[in-house]
């Protein structure tokens, strides 16, 4: 295959010619033949055809004859539960992996990619859910690194700014040439990730999970930005689990379970209920909102909680309360002080002023260990850097904090085969697919990656369950069994402190919620009060003040 040249100068924009022709609307669809053509009918070729795909890894056919089929202009979204071979799939489109068999046609022509860079090569491009950017460099410097354009064997900086910035305007990307990587919004970091891809003139944008880490908001704003693409003909496809944002986006859905494609649908002709089956082979109740708890005695109390940042404090005199079989939500934009909150209350950041408590116990200035020793058990939103050490085996990782007691140790000693067994229970417990407990963490997926932290700590019946973003990157199925399992924790007497980017997840399954905004909790609301208009108005500040 023929690279494209080096200079990076970005070649002329081949999908601005189908700019100006009709593109179907969201929910207009292209029904069960999703390569019939755009919403005027006229037969077009498929943007991306992958036809019989199969791919077999050591136990596991992870790709089954799986047939694909994207038109340009087309936003169609790709979902299943975790292992259903998603991430495979356009691992294999992208070229990182190859399939056993199958045939893989990107605009009517068959092609076969050994690596990334012949599929970038032939239009396609990848936007992962960790961003590979440089933070210290500029967009500029980030969007042109490995194709810069070059003037008398110079880097043509200028030329590379006035690219970027031709695209931001075209595109409606509003990201500022100049700025530092580092600098910049999580939003405005994924935008500079596509301009990156446009930048090398992809037609194809592949965009795995793209709003696990946005807020609402920047949520809106980069589907403003993907049907503006699509409007100027390139062709996006998201792997995603989010029902609503398939819904509010998509134009077409393929649904994959165990590997096989269990439908194909059009967004308009479909509803949220009947994906999720599709996906789990079984009714799903979705946005449940779990009756009340029967509230005790107070188990967390935090007094005026303090944590210091340059300028204002990133934690500003925080009080709060959780009581025994109750669960308190934590609302907020990100980066209004719930991460250092909760890094101050498990001991992973020191608090300037302010007292903490767990069942009468001060714990403040407490390690880590002492803390835990308190009641208090922690799972962190960063599951892979904080919450486990993903080259232990999964035996290893639910073992952590139980392997100084018995039965997993005996006078100093750990038992390999307590430690196997203990892991065997717990992984029958909370349905974790893993194939043996002497396998790496790292090669679970990220839902069965959260099951074995969720299901470790819960194990350690701590009264205080401390709990960010339970459900981020989990399939419909295993969410509805996470909160199931919070809602049964909380019910066995336990507090929960709970922390969450989906507004869902909050409203049910808090008893109470508190919204923070700028370091502060500016609002607080019962059950019955909560609805998501009222929170996110909070959590832009509009209901500072409310009790």
């Amino acid at each position: 295959m023929t690279l494209p040249p080096s200079d990076g100068v970005a070649p002329g924009d081949h999908a601005d010619a189908a700019a100006d022709s009709p593109r179907h609307g969201a929910g207009t669809g292209l029904g069960a033949d999703l390569g019939t053509g755009l919403g005027t009918g006229a037969a077009t070729a498929a943007e991306v055809e992958m036809r019989g795909i199969v791919k077999h890894f050591p136990g596991v056919r992870a790709n089954d004859g799986i047939d694909l089929t994207v038109a340009p202009g087309e936003i169609h979204a790709l979902m299943g539960e975790n292992g259903a071979g998603k991430s495979t799939l356009m691992s294999i489109l992208y070229g990182m992996q190859r399939p056993d068999s199958g045939t893989i046609l990107i605009g009517g022509r068959e092609v076969s990619f050994s690596s990334p860079t012949q599929a970038i090569a032939a239009g396609l491009g990848m936007v992962h859910q960790g961003f590979k950017l440089f933070p210290s460099l500029s967009v500029t410097d980030n969007v042109m690194y490995g194709r810069e354009p070059r003037r008398r064997g110079l880097i043509d900086r200028a030329a590379a700014r006035r690219r970027v910035a031709e695209l931001s305007e075209r595109f409606g990307l509003g990201v500022a040439p100049d700025a530092p990587v580092e600098a910049l919004p999580v939003g405005v970091r994924q935008r500079v990730e596509i301009l990156k891809l446009l930048y090398r003139d992809a037609r194809v944008l592949i965009l795995d999970e793209p709003t696990a880490v946005l807020t609402p908001a920047e949520t809106d704003a980069l589907f403003e930005v993907l049907r503006g693409l699509a409007a100027h003909g390139r062709t996006v496809l998201i792997v995603t689990h989010k029902l609503r944002e398939v819904m509010a986006l998509s134009d077409n859905v393929t649904v994959l379970r165990d590997g096989r494609v269990a439908a194909r649908l059009s967004t308009a002709a479909t509803t949220p209920a009947e994906i999720a089956e599709a996906m789990t082979g079984r009714e799903i109740e979705l946005d449940r909102r779990y009756p009340a708890g029967t509230i005790g005695n107070p188990v967390l109390e935090v007094d005026g909680l303090t944590v210091r940042g340059e300028g204002r404090p990133l934690v500003d005199q925080v009080s709060c309360t959780v009581r025994a079989g109750e669960v308190v939500g934590i609302a907020g934009v990100a980066g209004n002080g719930q991460t250092e909150l909760v890094e101050a209350l498990v001991g992973l950041r020191t608090a300037d002023s302010g007292r903490v408590t767990v069942d009468g116990r001060d714990i403040t200035g407490a390690p880590v260990a002492a803390r835990r020793a308190a009641g208090l058990a922690y799972v962190p939103e960063d599951r892979a850097e904080v919450g486990s050490a993903p080259d232990a085996s999964v035996a290893d990782n639910l073992a952590m904090g139980f392997h100084r007691a018995e039965p997993l140790t005996v006078r100093g000693l750990l038992r390999p085969a307590a430690l196997r067994e203990h892991a065997r229970r717990l992984i029958g417990e909370f349905g974790v697919k893993a194939g043996d407990t002497a396998d790496p963490v790292r090669t679970l997926s990220g839902g069965n990656h959260q099951k074995v932290i969720l299901g470790r700590e819960m194990a350690h019946d701590a009264r205080l369950l401390v709990v960010e973003q339970p459900t981020r990157g989990v399939d419909i199925g295993s969410i509805q069994n996470i909160h199931a399992r919070l809602i049964g924790y909380r019910d066995a007497g336990h507090a929960i402190l709970l922390v969450s980017a989906e507004l869902s997840e909050i409203i049910g399954l808090s008893d109470r919620i508190l919204v923070m905004s700028e370091g502060r909790v500016v609002a607080e609301l019962g059950r019955g009060e909560a609805d998501e208009k009222r929170l996110g108005l909070a959590m832009a500040g509009a209901a500072e003040g409310a009790a």
